[in-house]
């Protein structure tokens, strides 16, 4: 807990308003979660190190500071139930704390609590870029293969070839209503990041096994007015958890290696595939529910994982060759017809 004093520019005594902005805003709870977490972790950091708490206080000297403090921290250090590890934060972990605790940094500027913003000079440092395994066609076969033919078995294959054919989020699946599944329109709703709806297209194969999931699989709902399309056993909504828990358990049966099983992979599989289909980018952006292009655009990168694929099929000398061996058969038979 954040201790606030009688000081109305204390970080203790601001945090609370910026959340009370924040959901009157439409911000998502976690979003918010994120950026609450990473100031309470700041305040920690400069009341251990008798730094200022007091927002007019903190400058580019305090964060940088902090940003090296995270970078030399080792995981759990400060945990109470987990051991210290030897592996230090991640820099995609270091990039989110720090681009979390910008936005609290823009919300005080917007409410003229502050009047420069520490950040204008700062850099945050930022993530490495990893090229992130999607699924094989192979390694989707194998995951599909362990799911057997029960209510549960049929669930998961309906799961994950959904988000493998829209790239849903795992947490628009899960609040995915059953009134918003259009079946002969070949259309779903979704509920996106900071609240935003958007229509995202299911494929033929897609729309026949919901409507077999929906008419023989789904189960009771355990409320009459609950309308989630995918229920566990039970008939309670699917958690986010749940899903991951799921994916993770056949991941292991299937025997797979090399590549993370959970649905964030399907959506990564979804969008590299689809360009690689033929898809366009901007579609792509539609579909996935990205606010810009930035996303998007690396997506685009990683579509590019299996050039020497690609090359090996589309290599200008190598087809180039095809004729080349053409011409060097025809010459060398016209020279056969000169020398007799």
């Amino acid at each position: 807990m954040l201790a606030s004093s009688n000081s109305g520019t204390e970080i203790g005594s601001l945090l609370h308003g910026y959340q009370l902005c924040a959901a009157t805003e439409g911000k998502s709870p976690n979003s918010t979660a994120i950026v609450t977490s990473s100031i309470r972790y700041l305040y920690d950091f400069l009341k251990s190190n008798d730094l200022s708490t007091d927002v007019t206080g903190i400058g580019t000297g305090e964060l940088r500071e902090f940003i090296l403090y995270l970078q030399q921290k080792r995981c759990f250090s400060d945990h109470p139930y987990s051991k210290p590890q030897q592996r230090g934060l991640s820099g995609h972990t270091v990039n989110t704390y720090m681009r979390s605790i910008r936005a609290f940094w823009s919300w005080l500027v917007e409410e003229e609590i502050i009047e420069v913003n520490p950040f204008s000079k700062l850099k945050i440092p930022k993530p490495p870029k990893k090229i992130i395994a999607a699924f094989s066609p192979y390694q989707i076969e194998s995951l599909l293969s362990v799911m057997n033919g029960s209510a549960e078995g049929y669930r998961g294959a309906v799961i994950v070839l959904t988000l493998l054919d829209t790239g849903l989020r795992v947490n628009e699946l899960i609040n995915l209503k059953m009134g918003n599944v259009w079946l002969e329109d070949g259309l779903v709703k979704v509920l996106g990041k900071g609240n935003k709806e958007r229509l995202v297209p299911i494929g033929k194969q897609i729309r026949k096994l919901l409507w077999r999931y929906i008419n023989q699989y789904r189960p009771e709902p355990a409320l009459p007015k609950l309308d989630n399309m995918f229920l566990t056993q039970d008939g309670r909504p699917l958690t986010k958890n749940r899903v991951d828990s799921i994916m993770k358990r056949y991941g292991l049966m299937a025997g797979l290696t090399g590549v993370r099983c959970s649905p964030h992979t399907l959506r990564h599989t979804f969008a590299i595939n689809f360009l690689r289909n033929d898809g366009d980018v901007f579609s792509l952006q539609k579909i996935l529910g990205h606010s810009s292009l930035e996303m998007t655009r690396r997506y685009c990168e990683l579509a590019n994982v299996d050039i020497k694929k690609a090359h090996a099929i589309a290599s200008p000398v190598d087809n180039l060759a095809m004729g080349m061996k053409l011409a060097v058969a025809r010459n060398a038979k016209g020279k056969k017809v000169k020398e007799h």
